[in-house]
């Protein structure tokens, strides 16, 4: 028995670890964001840690190289162990290095979702999310949501959800049809809080992408000349929110990777927190974080204040 905390995902009534593991690090390098290689023996080692230390949902996407391909190769004798969610409207058996438009018709999203039966060697897809956050009309002209809904009642798939941002997320609530949704959110990423709260409200799962690395607080001058030119601005301006916030008065002796993770396990509505990586310490500082649950209140309020105060701060400037 996993001793790290858990939650139901909204309606799927499915339990599962606060912590998640994101597969997207073993995509391995790529010309347009970066990355390391993953070779087979790194991804079989990581992913059977990520089984062996409790966690339970494990999240994955055709964007992301052959992540698919290895939890298909690695774990996929341990199916019953962890509920399994990926996306579509990917492209299909994109060329390496390349990354054709996302399509969201029904063919699309038919072929995607059975192309990741293929590849992670498994029957069903606990859930499917459109990524990308296509719009509403989008998704209304293809009919894309019949799509799943039909490989839903074939077996293939057991729930639907969203990757979204807004402003396409709050379309994506009120539409109703979703059972869970991923959603950026960090100590220094929040403009998507109250959107938690609201897919929460409206009896989903929510799923938080980019609790730790969005920040990118530790190390950050070396994180950022990894960074393709692309990425560098936005994560500056969160780099600079942190010092501007003056969070390291704040952390009482905590590293800053736990605090990142703690704050976001405070979000009262978030289910769980998917963080990636393919280095067993890493894996193993965000099991012994995650055990300690939420940041204690006080410390959780004065970051939240430091944080209002300096993105105001910021605003005005």
């Amino acid at each position: 028995m996993s001793d790290l905390p858990t939650s139901v995902l909204g309606r799927t009534g499915a339990t599962v670890t606060k912590l998640a593991y994101g597969a997207m690090e073993l995509r391995g390098a790529r010309p347009d964001i970066g990355g390391r290689d993953v070779q087979p023996e790194q991804a079989s080692a990581i992913l059977n840690a990520v089984l062996d230390g409790g966690i339970t949902l494990i999240d994955t996407s055709p964007d992301y190289g052959r992540s698919e391909a290895y939890i298909g190769e690695f774990i996929s004798h341990r199916r019953s162990e962890f509920f399994l969610s990926s996306k579509c409207g990917c492209p299909i058996d994109a060329p390496p290095g390349e990354r054709p438009p996302h399509v969201f018709t029904r063919a699309n999203v038919r072929a995607g979702v059975e192309q990741s039966l293929r590849r992670m060697k498994t029957d069903h897809i606990d859930l499917v999310q459109f990524h990308i956050s296509p719009s509403r009309a989008e998704l209304e002209a293809n009919d894309s949501v019949a799509e799943l809904v039909e490989l839903q009642r074939e077996g293939k798939i057991r729930f639907i959800g969203m990757s979204g941002v807004l402003p396409n997320l709050t379309d994506h609530i009120a539409m109703g049809v979703f059972d869970a949704f991923q959603i950026p959110y960090s100590a220094l990423e929040r403009e998507h809080e109250t959107s938690i709260h609201d897919a929460a409200a409206s009896g989903a799962g929510t799923i938080v992408r980019g609790g730790v690395a969005r920040g990118i607080p530790v190390s950050a001058a070396e994180a950022l000349e990894r960074l393709p030119e692309r990425f560098r601005q936005a994560y500056a301006k969160r780099r600079d929110l942190w010092d501007v916030a003056g969070l390291d008065a704040v952390l009482d002796g905590m590293p800053r990777m736990e605090f990142m993770l703690r704050f976001t396990l405070s979000h009262p509505d978030m289910t769980t927190t998917i963080v990636g990586t393919a280095n067993p310490r890493h894996l193993a500082d965000n099991l012994a974080a995650a055990r300690k649950g939420p940041l204690p209140a006080d410390q959780h309020a004065e970051a939240r204040r430091r944080l209002d105060q300096a993105t105001q701060a910021t605003a005005a400037a």
